[in-house]
């Protein structure tokens, strides 16, 4: 199934069409999979109704949300305490203008998802940076926390933390202690946790997710968890995500922003999400598999055939994070590889500190693709030299 080439050139999709014809994207975490059958079927169902009328669902609506946390984490939610909204990305700027007064700051651990370090200027606040760590092992790069830094970052304005968790681009999952020392640090110093848990589903190899809310009370009554069917499932075009608020007050801040902000969800979306959550787990299971092949098979590639460049080993996410400092690409490995490869990857500079020398890659591919991508880099490297 997930070996199907499928044509996705001009279809007004982002990914294919941005580059020419002749560059293989492999960068946007976009996955080149059909959705699940049972989403496509909802939607489908949808559209044969024919009507397309406004869509506000009631709290009660959102139980599907609940049983999903319950069933997977052990996660006792009720459906009060979830907010659509239009996407994560949209989530976690609601959460900067509901917590953040002007001013004030919010705390990133770096290398990050490029939308991360645009919230500041979106709600007119100040970053921190706590930088995650790199250990380099022959051909594999892993990250790790530094707590002191992590608490010698946060400053008398520091209102919030930005988590991303699974970590993009480093794809870490990180362990219920490192988690509890994340969030004990927060609690001493007031920030609210939002959590960007938007790749928690997508497991390689036997990794485990932890939502951080799930740790203790107190750490679920201070935390925004921010989750979307959206990558696990491959439905970003549909807009959709969910916030799970337990605590009373900041659920109320939060749905008095997105209220302001007339953040609607989409209705395709939604139906999508629950079909995607009710229906969808032998599939993803399937998926999930696939994409850890895919992952073995790109680390293996880079050892063998790929000298200089290290790579990250994703615990999840189908996203590799390539360091190709050592081999000094000129102007930068994004253009060098996009220029002589005809590939295109994400530049690692976007991505801020600790990301200059750096792409990332999607492996969200049938393998046949990611071993065309992985090919055309090897040979542009070859012909360098």
């Amino acid at each position: 199934m997930f070996d199907q080439v499928i044509n996705r050139r001009n279809t007004d999709n982002t990914k294919w069409d941005l580059y020419g014809p002749d560059v293989l994207p492999m960068w946007v975490a976009d996955m080149d999979f059909l959705a699940p059958p049972a989403v496509r079927e909802a939607l489908r169902a949808k559209v044969e109704h024919g009507i397309f009328g406004y869509q506000f669902p009631p709290s009660d609506w959102f139980g599907f949300v609940c049983e999903r946390l319950e069933r997977l984490y052990g996660w006792r939610t009720t459906p009060e305490m979830v907010v659509a909204v239009p996407g994560v990305v949209a989530g976690f700027n609601v959460a900067a203008r509901a917590y953040c007064e002007p001013g004030s700051s919010l705390l990133i651990q770096p290398p990050a998802y490029p939308p991360f370090l645009q919230v500041h200027e979106n709600a007119g606040l100040q970053h921190r940076f706590a930088p995650l760590t790199e250990t380099a092992h022959d051909s594999t790069l892993r990250y790790a926390i530094d707590f002191d830094a992590f608490e010698a970052a946060i400053t008398p304005d520091t209102r919030l933390f930005l988590f991303c968790h699974p970590h993009n681009p480093t794809g870490r999952t990180f362990t219920p202690d490192e988690l509890r020392r994340l969030a004990n640090i927060c609690l001493r110093h007031n920030v609210i946790i939002c959590s960007d848990e938007i790749h928690s589903e997508l497991l390689l190899g036997g990794a485990t997710h932890t939502p951080i809310a799930t740790l203790s009370p107190e750490i679920e009554q201070r935390t925004v968890t921010l989750i979307s069917a959206s990558k696990t499932f491959n439905l970003a075009a549909l807009f959709t995500g969910f916030a799970v608020i337990p605590n009373g007050e900041l659920r109320r801040q939060y749905r008095q922003t997105v209220e302001r902000l007339a953040l609607h969800p989409n209705g395709f979306g939604l139906a999508a999400a629950k079909a995607a959550y009710t229906q969808c787990d032998d599939w993803l299971r399937e998926l999930r598999a696939y994409l850890t092949a895919n992952r073995d098979t790109l680390v293996s590639y880079v050892r063998e055939h790929l000298p200089g460049i290290r790579t990250t080993v994703p615990d999840a996410t189908y996203l590799a994070w390539l360091d190709c400092r050592a081999l000094n690409l000129q102007p930068n490995p994004f253009q060098f590889f996009l220029e002589h490869a005809k590939v295109a990857l994400n530049d690692g500079a976007p991505f801020g500190p600790g990301g200059e020398g750096f792409v990332r890659m999607n492996f969200g591919c049938p393998r046949a693709t990611l071993l065309e991508g992985l090919e055309r880099m090897r040979a542009a490297l070859e012909d360098r030299k």
